[in-house]
């Protein structure tokens, strides 16, 4: 197995990194909302969630932890300002459901916006909002978030598994980029972003297990690190992980001296502003990964000392 202090340490310097660039998870509150006044809330909603991850498997070292709840809270502070923001972007775009995804992590964490929850049970009641049209796999998280939040899921979760790419089984061949991430996205999903493994049906573990090595293989060859990342925290979701030791080693050796990780190939140059928006998401792919990845493996090892 490739060593844990390997996987254990991509996460630390992610985080560094993240803590470092904490700034860049900003918003844009003077943009056109036609333009998207929302579209500034992803990435903030998904280092919420990937802080959340590795505050809930409890296997991060003190400093790791330390770093996940002040990035937690300086983005619920200041650059939300205490969810006033996601108020006024629910009130740009009363039905859309990225203020209630970007809201729900930080409920989970503790914090706390009263008019967020109120819309949030009132658009819960509308046809709109469950007509809004977007992926199956989204829809599948919408329904997921639902029942975490405490409402009833509408459309309920085991009515949409078998509309996402994932259920289908499709030719592995046939398995983009855009298909992959559908992939990944749908097991986050069923398994509460890794919290329950059970959630994956047996066919599917069965499908990706068969599979997942191939792909593995494919985005490790063609210098996808963000892609990777994604299908290695998958393998760290199934019954019996791999953890290839092979992908591991390559993806820690790309990752850069301050922890950033490149989305494809090698790191871009140019304005930092528009470098965190390209290099965001894979290094907060590389904590989830690690984080994930680490988790697994001392459970294994625990059960093999058992």
């Amino acid at each position: 197995m490739t060593a844990t202090r390997l996987i254990h340490t991509v996460g630390v310097r992610a985080l560094e990194w993240l803590w470092a660039h904490r700034d860049g998870f900003r918003l844009e509150p003077d943009v056109d909302p036609d333009v998207g006044f929302l579209e500034r809330f992803k990435p903030i909603g998904e280092l919420a969630l990937i802080c959340k991850v590795l505050l809930r498997e409890g296997v991060a070292g003190s400093r790791q932890a330390e770093l996940a709840r002040r990035l937690i809270d300086h983005t619920w502070r200041e650059t939300l300002d205490g969810g006033r923001m996601l108020v006024r972007g629910q009130r740009t775009e009363p039905i859309s459901p990225i203020p209630f995804e970007v809201y729900l992590p930080y409920k989970e964490l503790g914090y706390s916006q009263p008019e967020v929850e109120r819309h949030t049970v009132l658009n819960h009641r509308l046809e709109s909002w469950t007509s809004y049209e977007v992926t199956p796999t989204r829809r599948l998280g919408l329904s997921a978030f639902q029942r975490r939040f405490g409402l009833t899921p509408r459309p309920l979760e085991a009515d949409l598994i078998d509309s996402t790419w994932l259920a289908r089984t499709p030719e592995p061949w046939t398995v983009t980029g855009r298909i992959a991430y559908g992939f990944t996205h749908t097991v986050f999903h069923l398994t509460d972003w890794g919290e329950r493994p059970e959630g994956l049906p047996p066919r599917l573990a069965d499908y990706l297990a068969t599979w997942l090595p191939v792909w593995i293989d494919d985005w490790l060859s063609l210098e996808r690190w963000d892609l990777l990342g994604e299908l290695l925290v998958v393998d760290a979701c199934l019954p019996r992980p791999t953890f290839d030791e092979r992908a591991w080693e390559t993806f820690a050796a790309v990752q850069q001296p301050d922890g950033a990780m490149p989305a494809a190939r090698e790191m871009p140059v140019g304005d930092p502003d528009e470098i965190f928006d390209i290099v965001y998401h894979p290094t907060l792919v590389a904590a989830f990964a690690s984080v994930m990845a680490t988790s697994r493996a001392l459970t294994e090892l625990a059960h093999t000392a058992t």
